[in-house]
């Protein structure tokens, strides 16, 4: 049921990708807020993410969850997206409804639960905050235009993440189109307040031929001699921050990326003072966590290392 909708965004998408490609007056899709320093320098501190919103003191990957992050000042925020089965984007992070809402009452006799087994209307009738605390009682699952919305309404900057995308052929296009339509392929949303991230290596190849623009990550930890091929495709690589040491840091820095700037580098899970002030003295670029304001706290009262 998506072929016909998936061309035409494809068709609508390659003719934007061709005002956007980099190397224009205004560098679109170049990593503004991203720096890197030259070896042995001072390092900048890294952005802070807050992971599915601030996920540790509201349910993940809700409004009220991106609402909390704001309010503690945290600008940039990550989800998940996935698709239902009439085709709705939707903002959740497991395959299953079962972890983060009421389906099983709701629907009893619709295991599994999957998100592509149920429609949109099903999915905003389940109640996706008891579970976390008994005052988010009522909250939604936000489809992508409602939580696109709501980040900008909140002057916010996204790290977008496709989830599963092998179980939904065409999600790329329908992200994207839903990023345009939001009017978050401009060259000031694209300039930075945008990433697109996957573990999946062939969407973003296809977000990246798509909207060349559109700054991408790739979720993992590549072998160093696999770097210039994700840089092909990839502006950074984001690995668990178990998998991050100094040495990595610096290989991945050593290689550019489709934008013609050093690959960036994102570690997640953080969500202790420690571990961030480790991965920031390694020299990362962002750290992602479920607890932003302890993370930040952490990164400010350290100063910047040199490698």
């Amino acid at each position: 049921m998506y072929a016909r909708a998936v061309a035409a965004v494809t068709t609508a998408l390659l003719g934007t990708a061709a005002l956007l490609v980099p190397g224009s007056d205004a560098k679109a899709g170049s990593p503004a807020t991203v720096t890197h320093a030259p070896a042995g320098a001072v390092t900048a501190r890294p952005l802070v993410i807050g992971h599915r919103g601030a996920s540790a003191q509201a349910p993940e990957n809700t409004l009220a969850a991106i609402d909390r992050a704001a309010r503690l000042g945290v600008s940039w925020v990550e989800n998940d997206v996935q698709r239902t089965r009439d085709g709705e984007l939707v903002v959740i992070h497991d395959d299953s409804l079962v972890r983060t809402t009421n389906v099983k009452d709701v629907f009893p006799h619709r295991a599994p639960w999957k998100v592509k087994d149920f429609t949109a209307a099903e999915i905003a009738r389940l109640d996706a905050g008891s579970w976390f605390a008994p005052r988010f009682a009522g909250t939604r699952v936000p489809t992508l235009t409602q939580y696109m919305r709501r980040v900008e309404h909140n002057h916010q900057k996204l790290l977008l993440e496709i989830k599963n995308p092998e179980l939904y052929p065409g999600i790329e296009q329908q992200i994207l189109k839903v990023l345009g339509d939001e009017g978050w392929l401009d060259r000031q949303h694209l300039a930075g307040r945008l990433i697109v991230q996957s573990f999946g290596a062939d969407s973003l190849r296809i977000v990246h031929g798509l909207a060349p623009a559109v700054r991408t990550a790739f979720l993992g930890a590549p072998h160093v001699a696999d770097l210039p091929a994700y840089a092909g495709f990839s502006d950074g690589i984001n690995p668990s921050h178990g998998s991050v040491s100094r040495g990595y840091v610096a290989a991945v820095h050593s290689v550019a990326g489709p934008h013609g700037r050093p690959l960036a580098v994102f570690a997640w899970t953080v969500d202790d003072a420690d571990t961030a002030r480790q991965v920031a003295r390694y020299g990362v670029d962002g750290v992602i966590s479920d607890k932003p304001d302890v993370v930040r706290t952490a990164l400010r009262t350290t100063a910047p290392q040199t490698p």
